[in-house]
């Protein structure tokens, strides 16, 4: 039985990460972070809420195997701090991050396993690879433009996905691109060395990414579409499991996929 905390957990995806584990016999939620608490309906959690990491850090004495952070960017730094203070692997799987902060996750990731993922699908995370294989090849003659699509209640733009995707590409290349964050005005040159990279919010879009390659007369597209935040959900506890068994150390996405192929 693995005991997760989750950050952030009133969250959107933190409700459908408590239903996920809810489900699943081996694993059991043993307490929650949330800056909310208010939010929490009467008789709503099984477990113990707190409204911060450190009030957790404080309070709770029970043992945890692993903690999923999908909160706000802004709380991860002290999410870090109690998860090296207390020994806890955590998966990070909030978006936003500023530099400091990823300085932090690298810093953390000397004393205890961290994992971190600005997107948590495994066919996300496939998408990249096939990515990174085929765009050398299309490098000298196709424009490369990401266009993403998202609810409109999601907070920041680009998407940490579609950065994600960005920077997967241009560590491929020759060269890298230089980002462009939409484009407009009258007198674009629109060249090959830049990668348009394009936000749209509206309803209740789960998440959906294209990149598109548009060369001499053809044009290549590939494309992921959430169909719900289950994936997320379901990608999140694969990394817990993942990085309960693992020492200290960085991970991402790219080590749980090799792991699983080679078992």
């Amino acid at each position: 039985m693995k005991k997760i905390i989750i950050s952030g957990v009133l969250g959107r995806m933190g409700q459908v990460l408590q239903t996920a584990i809810q489900n699943n016999p081996g694993l059991v939620i043993v307490a929650g972070i949330d800056a909310h608490p208010e939010k929490a309906l009467p008789g709503q959690l099984d477990f113990p809420l707190y409204q911060s990491a450190t009030e957790l850090a404080t309070e709770f004495t029970e043992t945890a195997d692993v903690v999923i952070d999908f909160s706000h960017h802004s709380v991860v730094p002290e999410l870090l701090n109690v998860c090296v203070e207390k020994n806890l692997p955590v998966v990070v799987a909030t978006t936003g991050l500023d530099e400091d902060t990823k300085g932090m996750l690298a810093v953390a990731a000397q004393v205890i396993p961290v994992f971190v993922s600005a997107n948590m699908s495994l066919g996300i995370n496939v998408l990249l690879k096939a990515l990174q294989a085929i765009s050398p090849a299309l490098e000298p003659d196709f424009n490369i433009e990401i266009i993403e699509k998202h609810h409109n209640q999601k907070k920041d733009a680009p998407s940490g996905t579609a950065l994600l995707l960005a920077d997967g590409i241009n560590d491929s290349l020759t060269k890298p691109k230089t980002y462009v964050y939409g484009r407009h005005g009258l007198e674009l040159s629109n060249p090959l060395d830049e990668m348009g990279i394009h936000a749209v919010r509206g309803g209740t879009i789960p998440g959906e990414h294209t990149v598109l390659y548009a060369g001499p007369d053809e044009i290549i597209e590939l494309t992921h579409t959430a169909l719900s935040r289950d994936i997320f959900a379901n990608g999140a506890l694969k990394a817990a499991l993942f990085l309960a068994k693992q020492p200290p150390g960085l991970y991402a996405m790219a080590d749980l996929l090799d792991a699983k192929e080679t078992n």
